[in-house]
C-alpha cells in the first residue's frame, strides 16, 4: 500500500495508511500514561475506513470477482462508503451505497458529491430483512457484475488492519505498547490490530470500547448479547458478533456514556486542537479509563477515526444535542 518512490504516493491508493501516532498531551499528563491516538482522519478519504475499503477492493480484484467497469455495493453508516467511493473513482468502478437515513447529512451529502449512487433507507435492526446491510447484499445480487463489499463479515476488512495498522503501531511505539483500545462496528479495526499486537506481545491488553445501546460490552464481559440505553454515535456498536470480530482477543471492555464521549471530543478540540468525530470520544474516554485501571507508566494506543467536520450539524450543535437530552460542553473561562 505504499509508493515506489520514497515521499511520493502512487495516487489515492498509495496515500492510504502510514498515519502518525499523536500523543494526547493533556490526557497523558492527567493519567501518567502515554495516551496515543492513531491519526486515521489523515487518510486521503478522511477516516480509518479507507484501509478496510482498500483491502476489500484489492482482494476482490485479486480473486477476479471485481472486473474493470464493475460496481461495488455496500451498506454503510458512511465512512466505509466514502472510502469505497473515492477508490471506485480512482480505479474505474461504480459505487452504490445504502445508508440509514439517520446518519448525518454531512456524510450523506459527501457521498453524493463524490458521485456514489446513494440509497437512504429507514434504520431498522439487523434481524429485519430491510436492514441496510442485508438490503445492500440483495441489491448487489441484482446488479450484473456487482460485488458486495460486505464489510461486517468480509475478513478482508480485518486482514487490511492486520497487515497495515497493527504493524504501523508496533513500529511507531518501538514495541512499547501495553494496551490497544478501540470501539467496534464491523470489528475490522479492533480485531485486525488486536490479533497482530497480541502475536507480538501476548501480555498486551486488548480493550473493547462500546457505547450504550450496543450489545458488545455485555458480550465481552458476560458472554451474553444484551444492550441497554442508546447512543448518538454513528458507525460503532452492534447487536451481533460479526465474522470480523469473531475470535479476536478481548481482555477487558469499557462502556462510555454519550455525555462523557462529548466532553472528550470537546476537550480534544480545546486542549489538543483536534476536531474529531463521536466515535473518537468513545475511544479516547475508554483509553483514559484503561489507563486508570492499569495505573501510571503504561502506553495505551487508540484510534482517532475521523474528523468532526462530518458531524458539525449534530455533535457540535447545541440545539441538536439538547433535542437528544445532552448538554453541549462549555469551555472553561
Amino acid at each position: 500500500m505504499g509508493a515506489s518512490t520514497p515521499g511520493i504516493a502512487s495516487g489515492f491508493v498509495g496515500a492510504v495508511g502510514q498515519t502518525p501516532l499523536i500523543r494526547l498531551n493533556a490526557l497523558s499528563a492527567l493519567t501518567g500514561c502515554e495516551i496515543l491516538g492513531k491519526a486515521e482522519f489523515m487518510n486521503p478519504g478522511g477516516s480509518v475506513k479507507d484501509r478496510a475499503a482498500l483491502g476489500i477492493l484489492l482482494e476482490a480484484e485479486e480473486q477476479g470477482v471485481l472486473k474493470p467497469g464493475g460496481t461495488v455495493v455496500e451498506g454503510t453508516a458512511g465512512n466505509t462508503g466514502i472510502g469505497l467511493t473515492h477508490l471506485c473513482n480512482a480505479r474505474g468502478y461504480r459505487a452504490v451505497i445504502v445508508i440509514p437515513e439517520t446518519q448525518s447529512a454531512e456524510k450523506i451529502g459527501l457521498l453524493r458529491s463524490l458521485g456514489a449512487e446513494v440509497r437512504t433507507v429507514p434504520a431498522v435492526p439487523y434481524k429485519d430483512p430491510n436492514n441496510y446491510v442485508r438490503l445492500s447484499g440483495r441489491i448487489a445480487e441484482e446488479i450484473p457484475g456487482a460485488v458486495w463489499a460486505n464489510q461486517f463479515d468480509n475478513l478482508a476488512n480485518r486482514r487490511a488492519h492486520y497487515r497495515t495498522t497493527g504493524p504501523e503501531i508496533w513500529e511507531q511505539t518501538g514495541g512499547q505498547v501495553d494496551a490497544w483500545v478501540a470501539a467496534t462496528g464491523t470489528g475490522g479495526t479492533y480485531a485486525g490490530v488486536a490479533l497482530y499486537l497480541k502475536e507480538q506481545k501476548p501480555q498486551l491488553r486488548c480493550v473493547l470500547a462500546d457505547p450504550h445501546g450496543s450489545a458488545l460490552y455485555s458480550w465481552a464481559t458476560s458472554g451474553e448479547l444484551s444492550s441497554e440505553g442508546n447512543s448518538i454515535t454513528e458507525g460503532i456498536g452492534n447487536s451481533r458478533v460479526t465474522a470480523n470480530l469473531e475470535g479476536a482477543p478481548v481482555d477487558d471492555a469499557v462502556r462510555i456514556h454519550d455525555q462523557d464521549a462529548l466532553q472528550t471530543i470537546y476537550d480534544l478540540l480545546w486542549q489538543e486542537g483536534l476536531f474529531l468525530g463521536g466515535s473518537v470520544g468513545i475511544n479516547v474516554a475508554a483509553a483514559v479509563e484503561t489507563a486508570r485501571r492499569m495505573g501510571p507508566g503504561h502506553t495505551i494506543v487508540t484510534v482517532l477515526c475521523d474528523s468532526g467536520d462530518r458531524y458539525r450539524s449534530r455533535l457540535y450543535d447545541a440545539e441538536w444535542l439538547k433535542g437528544k437530552g445532552l448538554q453541549q460542553p462549555e469551555r472553561a473561562a
